[in-house]
């Protein structure tokens, strides 16, 4: 058994070609054999999001503190919240991030398929951003 105390896990912060805004990522566990799992803690500052990317094996987030949007590549974009799950299958094209009015932080877990976790795309440009937002919060705007 190993304990990864708080405060003594990798930090790092979200480059520039691959998130728009301040995104903070924690290092929770990493992909080691037999498993082939890996997970980090990711918090977006408010407006902060990811470009496009996929995972061969899929991610789930868990939203653990404030509000957010995600959206796979040709679907709505949703408003994602605190005890949200996002299940991502194999290969989706997507991105997630926090809304304008305040972070968001989530728990990601992405699988590991011959060393890759993550396949970055392009980034979203600003004309993008939501217009039309689905999801259980009315007040969610872009």
């Amino acid at each position: 058994m190993e304990i990864r105390r708080n405060g003594s896990r990798f930090v790092s912060e979200g480059s520039a070609d691959r998130f728009t805004g301040k995104v903070r990522i924690e290092l929770l566990f990493e992909a080691s054999r037999p498993g082939r799992a890996q997970g980090v803690s990711v918090t977006f500052e408010p407006g902060a999001r990811n470009s496009w990317h996929s995972h061969p094996a899929g991610q789930v987030l868990i939203v653990t503190t404030g509000h957010g949007f995600v959206q796979t590549r040709g679907g709505s974009v949703e408003h994602i919240g605190p005890g949200d799950v996002v299940v991502c299958p194999p290969d989706e094209h997507h991105w997630h991030g926090a809304t304008p009015d305040g972070p968001m932080t989530h728990i990601a877990i992405q699988g590991e398929i011959e060393g890759r976790v993550v396949d970055w795309e392009d980034q979203i440009p600003d004309m993008q951003r939501p217009s039309g937002v689905r999801g259980t919060r009315e007040d969610a705007s872009p």
